[in-house]
């Protein structure tokens, strides 16, 4: 690609490359073609920062969105493995790149298209990639693009700043693990995008937990609840919490990833969850009039941010032994019920993170819940989720969740004082 800066690229022809001038102009014009771009990226390795940009693609795509997936890893590319693809990339008539056609839907540009050995190193220092990133855009042909998927190698260096210094509108999804040490790292991450003046999507728990096989019950692997957390301190939406899955490590080293229902598995469960949060999140910046600085919705009379429509909206009620909980802080678990034209759908059944103040307003918010149906809250407590703009009605009786959102929905839902112990 571009001035072919070793005899790695193939595409050394005289004449074959524009001058500065030109490219500049075909990687603007190229970028006007492409929608949504989005830059997955860590603080450290091993969080399976691939894999989350693989299925975020693999996602988009499937939901009939036109996809590119650019892997700018350029000393570890996995993405090509990781999808079975295999071969040189082509050139058309223009001397543009033509990615390799994963689906009717999904594209994918890496380095590993350009090598004639899969497993020789690419040993390159900044210039040169920053080269690369930039031709990967300018002397590409993308086509019309609804989203451009880019997969960063880990840390703050040379990629991800030249990702922020070309890609004008990228939005940061930043990975982490639930362990400490790959927090300490991911709040690197965020300060590096925030200095560069990337917009962060939001952060991203891959393997928040080991679902077991034979009992069903979630296994923490690496702690629990270090996203939420560091999502709530670091002021960054959590866009969802990603469980360990074994048949998605087997997919990505066979080369045929897990694809198929969202009833197969819970990671594809929680997939779901994610595609939805990004689509909802570029949606709403998409609509600057309706936004505050900080990018959430409201409107001129400060309607509240999730405030329940009439017949499509989510509830949670913390549940004890399956009834609600008297005490909302220190509640077992949560149901979090779809509601869709005056329709209850299955509750869903979660754990909460652990127990600090802004914590659970961030992760329901976060979860798109609009409405909580609860014994006693403080009012501290009701404060917080009123700016995420979720609803809370307090005093209800001790029922099972879909009793209590039916009586809700009647408009006969008996509630007494707010008991609270806090």
């Amino acid at each position: 690609m571009g001035e072919c800066h070793s005899q790695q690229c193939g595409h050394g022809e005289k004449g074959a490359h524009s001058g500065p001038d030109v490219e500049e102009q075909r990687l603007n014009e190229h970028l006007q073609h492409i929608k949504h771009r989005l830059l997955v990226m860590s603080g450290k390795g091993g969080v399976g920062k691939t894999s989350i940009a693989v299925y975020l693609a693999l996602g988009l795509a499937q939901r009939g969105h036109r996809v590119g997936l650019l892997d700018v890893d350029l000393h570890g590319p996995d993405v090509p493995r990781m999808l079975g693809i295999e071969g040189m990339l082509e050139f058309d008539e223009e001397h543009l790149l033509i990615p390799h056609p994963y689906s009717d839907h999904l594209k994918v540009i890496s380095i590993e298209g350009l090598l004639h050995d899969r497993d020789e190193a690419v040993i390159w220092r900044g210039p040169l990639k920053h080269s690369f990133i930039r031709q990967a855009i300018s002397q590409v042909n993308w086509g019309e693009l609804d989203f451009l998927v880019i997969d960063s190698p880990p840390g703050t260096g040379d990629e991800p700043l030249s990702v922020a210094q070309t890609i004008d509108g990228a939005h940061a999804v930043i990975v982490t693990t639930p362990q400490e040490v790959s927090l300490a790292d991911v709040r690197k991450a965020i300060n590096f995008c925030r200095k560069v003046n990337m917009p962060i999507l939001g952060l991203v728990e891959n393997m928040s937990g080991l679902i077991c096989p034979r009992c069903g019950e979630e296994i923490p692997l690496f702690s629990k609840g270090g996203g939420q957390k560091t999502a709530a301190l670091m002021n960054v939406p959590l866009l969802a919490s990603l469980p360990f899955d074994l048949s998605v490590v087997q997919g990505g080293d066979s080369g045929r990833p897990q694809v198929g229902s969202a009833d197969q598995s819970p990671f594809l469960a929680a997939l779901g969850r994610l595609l939805d949060k990004v689509e909802q999140s570029l949606r709403e910046q998409a609509e600057p009039s309706s936004k505050t600085p900080q990018g959430i919705p409201i409107s001129e009379d400060k309607k509240e941010v999730n405030k329940p429509d009439k017949n499509t909206f989510k509830v949670a009620v913390p549940l004890a032994n399956g009834v609600l909980c008297n005490h909302f802080g220190h509640c077992e678990t949560f149901a979090v019920l779809p509601v869709h034209d005056g329709q209850i759908g299955a509750p869903e059944l979660l754990t909460p993170p652990p127990h600090e103040p802004g914590v659970l307003p961030s992760w329901l918010g976060d979860l798109g819940v609009n409405l909580i149906i609860a014994g006693g809250m403080g009012q501290r407590a009701i404060n917080l989720f009123a700016e995420r703009g979720i609803k809370v009605v307090t005093g209800a009786p001790n029922q099972d969740p879909v009793s209590l959102v039916k009586s809700y929905l009647a408009g006969v839902l008996s509630t007494g004082p707010n008991v609270c112990d806090h």
